[in-house]
């Protein structure tokens, strides 16, 4: 599962991927990845944002799902709404290196060369999150 995370005032959580990665140094909306076994998406992605950022979600909605036919996997996007701390933001080691929020104009101003999320950012101007 893929995790959309927006702080109550109206800002996205952006996180910097780290510089060994592929996408290295980018910009990504979500946090996520894939499934342990015997895990639901909702379950992947509660996990997964707790590994990659400290947030807890309390409040998490599914928002998109789709098919990736080469990968023959299903993906499953939520949004998670919350009221953390702004700067209690948790770095994963070998994951990410940096965050930030911004508002929706930012996010949508990005382009493509240093923000890798263009699958959450339809959903963000197609479901108006």
């Amino acid at each position: 599962g893929e995790v959309i995370v927006k702080h109550i005032d109206g800002t996205y959580l952006i996180m910097q991927r780290d510089f060994e990665k592929k996408f290295g140094g980018m910009w990504e909306l979500t946090a996520g990845g894939s499934a342990l076994q015997y895990e639901t998406p909702l379950e992947c992605a509660v996990r997964e944002l707790k590994e990659e950022t400290g947030i807890e979600a309390s409040k998490i909605m599914e928002i998109g799902r789709f098919v990736q036919d080469v990968y023959h996997s299903l993906y499953v996007e939520y949004l998670c709404v919350t009221d953390c701390k702004k700067n209690a933001i948790a770095l994963q080691k070998g994951e990410t290196v940096n965050y930030k929020w911004v508002d929706k104009k930012s996010l949508l101003e990005m382009s493509q060369d240093e923000l890798v999320s263009s699958r959450a950012i339809k959903l963000i101007k197609t479901v108006d999150i």
